[in-house]
């Protein structure tokens, strides 16, 4: 391609012709209404994403699904970080995948699964795509968790890694890695955002900071992590949620306290009104993400901008989420009623 201008036409082109493929909220009912995955693959080969599924063998299960699902997020992401004019935003999104396997890998160890157990759940296809297997095999092959740990301790990932492990020792919450892998995909951003200077990107990408900073924040309250502990998880600081709400939300109280001085925020609107604290982390957490997606959909309004190849990054993450998440409710013969409530999408 000539100059970054045409390259970022190129990529904006692209990004609105996945946008007009994405699937409607009535779609995803009829996926979500299918009497067993027999079904359900029968119905996903009328979308966009039978190419996806058609590898398939039986027996189905949702895990096969999920990832055949993942390996076509992977293209998808592929392509948009090569069309993206080289954007370092995306490359930190495409990170997520290599940060999905070590998540499994680490979370596999601590329950004390073997090397055979964790690899099916592994899919190695982004990986692949940028010649980064290695990283992930050297993870996989480890004997233990202590070797897993030093194996990747010279990577961008060990600091924290190791600082998961000793809190997990700690506490003995498995969901402290969730929060640390988060951690480190987040960092990538927020570095990759500081030197691409774009202000288109800073809203989309601002907010899936605040998102992460906030929750670490309420999680961490919820686990009983001391102040010191949770300021560790933060990451950076933006316009909407500036260096002293966060010190104000981590030296609250409670989880209810830390949510209320959301009140005179950006993110005022919300704030869960139940008062049982597993209810309210879910529904915050729930809220968040419908404004991320929204957010991703609003990238669309300014045309050629960098921001619609974040968008659509974000807008096809969210919908593999929610067919791995109807696959799995189809599986478990889970109401489509109780699995619509808890996809992201709109009308």
């Amino acid at each position: 391609m000539g100059s970054g201008s045409s390259q970022k036409v190129f990529s904006a082109v692209k990004s609105y012709s996945k946008r007009g493929r994405l699937l409607p909220k009535s779609e995803f009912q009829t996926l979500a209404e299918s009497r067993d995955l027999d079904e359900l693959i029968t119905r996903i080969k009328n979308t966009y994403y039978a190419d996806a599924v058609s590898k398939i063998s039986k027996p189905y299960t949702s895990e096969k699904i999920e990832s055949a699902l993942r390996t076509h997020l992977a293209d998808i992401h592929y392509s948009i970080a090569k069309t993206g004019g080289g954007s370092k935003v995306l490359d930190a999104f495409y990170f997520k995948f290599i940060i999905w396997n070590l998540k499994i890998i680490l979370k596999g160890r601590v329950l004390g699964k073997t090397q055979e157990e964790i690899e099916p759940q592994l899919n190695l296809h982004a990986e692949e795509l940028i010649k980064q297997r290695d990283v992930i095999l050297k993870a996989l092959v480890a004997k233990d968790l202590e070797e897993t740990v030093s194996s990747l301790n010279s990577t961008v990932f060990g600091e924290d890694i190791a600082k998961a492990v000793a809190l997990y020792n700690e506490k003995k919450n498995i969901q402290i890695f969730d929060t640390y892998f988060d951690k480190i995909l987040v960092q990538q951003l927020s570095k990759a955002l500081r030197i691409s200077g774009d202000k288109d990107l800073a809203r989309p990408v601002g907010m899936i900071i605040d998102f992460y900073n906030l929750l670490s924040i309420i999680r961490g309250k919820f686990w009983g992590l001391d102040d010191q502990q949770i300021q560790d998880l933060i990451v950076s600081y933006t316009s909407s949620a500036p260096r002293d709400l966060i010190g104000r939300m981590i030296a609250a109280e409670s989880v209810k306290d830390a949510l209320n001085e959301l009140s005179n925020s950006t993110y005022k609107d919300l704030i869960p009104q139940t008062e049982n604290e597993i209810d309210a982390i879910s529904e915050f957490e729930r809220a968040f993400e419908m404004v991320i997606y929204r957010g991703a959909k609003n990238t669309f309004t300014k045309m050629f901008s960098a921001a619609t190849s974040v968008g659509i990054t974000i807008l096809t993450s969210y919908e593999v989420r929610n067919m791995a998440s109807i696959a799995f409710a189809v599986e478990q013969k889970i109401s489509p009623q109780t699995t619509m409530s808890k996809l992201i999408v709109e009308d």
